[in-house]
């Protein structure tokens, strides 16, 4: 977690699965901190989405040391165990308030998919969560983002990179693209993915 006795002024959380985590992940992270002047960027692998239960994941820890491994050269950069250790069900809401407390000085940023925003509703407690935070939506393409009360930042982003395409081509034996080169020796080390 940053140091309190750094009091970073604006930290972006930044959720997800990370199964496995990749180059597409990370470049989203570098470009908003250049365009919103992050102090760093938390990345927490969430135990289980409640809107991804029919996807079978890699084991907590691995994607945990996947997520370590992969942003291990960023100063800027750390990898909370929050979401996974936190009493279940973990939602953002209460990840956002548990961050708001340790940091009550920083600006806190949430980082997330068009298809995230387009769900928002769905999210429990979103309205309070939009009170925390300030969004920072990646879109690709030509998607476009409903219309909420709150408009949110938006980073463009045409990395190809996709978690569910690395794990199928590593699953047919095919090389897989848009991983660290120490992601890509832990998963074969771990054999992850059916290697």
């Amino acid at each position: 977690m940053p140091s309190a006795t750094a009091t970073p002024r604006s930290i972006a959380l930044f959720g997800g699965t990370f199964d496995p985590i990749h180059q597409g992940h990370v470049q989203v992270t570098e470009m908003a901190k250049q365009e919103l002047g992050l102090d760093s960027v938390i990345f927490l692998p969430c135990r289980k989405s409640p809107h991804k239960l029919d996807t079978r994941s890699a084991l907590t820890e691995h994607r945990l040391a996947m997520c370590e491994l992969a942003v291990a050269d960023y100063t800027w950069a750390e990898v909370h165990d929050h979401d996974l250790t936190a009493p279940s069900p973990s939602y953002s809401w209460k990840t956002a308030e548990y961050f708001k407390g340790a940091f009550p000085k920083a600006k806190l940023y949430w980082i997330m998919g068009t298809d995230q925003w387009n769900a928002l509703h769905k999210w429990a407690r979103y309205e309070y969560l939009l009170s925390l935070v300030s969004m920072i939506v990646c879109t690709r393409g030509s998607e476009s983002l409903k219309e909420r009360e709150l408009t949110p930042h938006v980073i463009p982003s045409e990395h190809p990179a996709s978690s569910s395409a690395i794990r199928n081509a590593l699953r047919q034996g095919e090389e897989a693209q848009w991983l660290h080169s120490s992601v890509k020796d832990y998963i074969q080390e771990q054999r992850l993915y059916n290697l």
